[in-house]
């Protein structure tokens, strides 16, 4: 198999049984009018099952919270938008692989004025002005309860569905990634400060999750030290910083990380040659999902991939099988190189490169 055994070899964490190491990394598509999944979205999934995918982590899906929605047309994780994800689950059951709601709040990172409370203000760690005009009301102890809460719920409903595990969205510069980051989070009070404080969120939101739902049920916790809109952007500055978050986090419930890097092996400090996934593996000693260039041969900047013309090629995994060998990861997150081509995983398993659809800037045009 040339382009991994290990890759497409099965593996138990826990209760999680997965038929590879392949997981569909979370990417908002905006296909949800109303908030709501269509059958677009449902066949969109099932053919990335069909294909070949391990686990399939949905793109984000903001929970039940006045102003945790930050775009339109993304889904909703609540009322209406629960029966669709219900089919959506068992689709890609039947179609042979596990699924995870990934669990949103946008913050401040909220576009203004954006459904289903376009009256009401953004809320994050601290006030925020442009001008004279308000954009983000600053969180008191009732908001973050109501945080807490609502990522609970939703977390509840992920097992009633018969989810295989949630997602917690904390990266990329999002509500509880904004209370990870000094720079976003200049708080005086217990949810600020130090880098204990700081962490205060994320763990509490993380602890409720594991008290309320099955011992056996996954949590996953995504984070990042870049953001959408500063690439270098660090919430943990060193090795010790990154332990004192990861621990914490573990210690609160996490089962699994997914360490959101631009490119999967770049070195997460200076003067050490190890990944962001390598450190939290090595700091945590649980699974760890990393991503980040995975499949594709070129490290694409956001924006020029939305608004410019680019295009990738497949690229060999034989670098991604040699650190799984070598237990520098678990499971590898491939986001462009699947949203291009559902079929991605069988055709590498297959060592059928030349037949990959590549990703291009077309591919974020349609559901494909």
């Amino acid at each position: 198999m040339q382009n991994g055994a290990t890759i497409f070899s099965p593996v138990t964490f826990g209760k999680l049984e997965l038929p590879n190491r392949i997981v569909m990394a979370p990417m908002t598509r905006s296909f949800s009018p109303n908030n709501i999944p269509s059958q677009e979205m449902l066949e969109y999934y099932k053919r990335r099952a069909e294909g070949g995918t391990g686990l399939i982590i949905t793109e984000g899906t903001f929970i039940n919270h006045p102003v945790a929605n930050g775009y339109e047309n993304v889904p909703a994780f609540y009322a209406d938008a629960l029966p669709m994800w219900k089919k959506i689950v068992d689709t890609v059951h039947e179609s042979g692989a596990k699924i995870m709601p990934q669990l949103w709040h946008t913050g401040n990172m909220r576009t203004p004025g954006v459904s289903p409370n376009p009256q009401m203000l953004n809320i994050g760690p601290m006030d925020e002005f442009d001008g004279e005009k308000q954009l983000t009301r600053a969180m008191k102890q009732h908001d973050i309860d109501e945080v807490i809460k609502a990522f609970t719920q939703a977390a509840i409903d992920a097992v009633r569905m018969g989810f295989d595990g949630v997602e917690i969205h904390g990266a990329h510069g999002y509500l509880i990634d904004q209370f990870l980051w000094r720079k976003s989070n200049r708080r005086t009070d217990k949810y600020g400060g130090s880098l204990d404080n700081r962490i205060r969120l994320a763990s509490e939101i993380v602890r409720s999750i594991r008290n309320a739902v099955p011992s056996d049920f996954t949590i996953v916790f995504r984070f990042s030290q870049w953001k959408i809109d500063d690439y270098n952007a660090k919430i943990a500055e060193n090795p010790d910083e990154l332990e004192s978050i990861l621990l914490a986090l573990s210690q609160a419930g996490v089962d699994i990380f997914h360490a959101s890097e631009r490119d999967f092996a770049a070195p997460a400090f200076e003067n050490a040659n190890l990944s962001l996934a390598t450190w939290t593996k090595l700091i945590t000693e649980k699974p760890v999902i990393t991503v980040g260039g995975i499949g594709i041969d070129k490290i694409l900047d956001l924006h020029e991939a939305e608004d410019g013309d680019m295009q990738t090629k497949p690229k060999s995994l034989s670098r991604v099988e040699e650190k799984l060998k070598n237990r520098e990861f678990d499971l590898i997150g491939v986001g462009r190189a699947l949203l291009a081509d559902p079929n991605w995983a069988n055709k590498m398993k297959n060592n059928q490169m030349d037949a990959i659809i590549p990703f291009s800037t077309s591919s974020l045009k349609t559901l494909s």
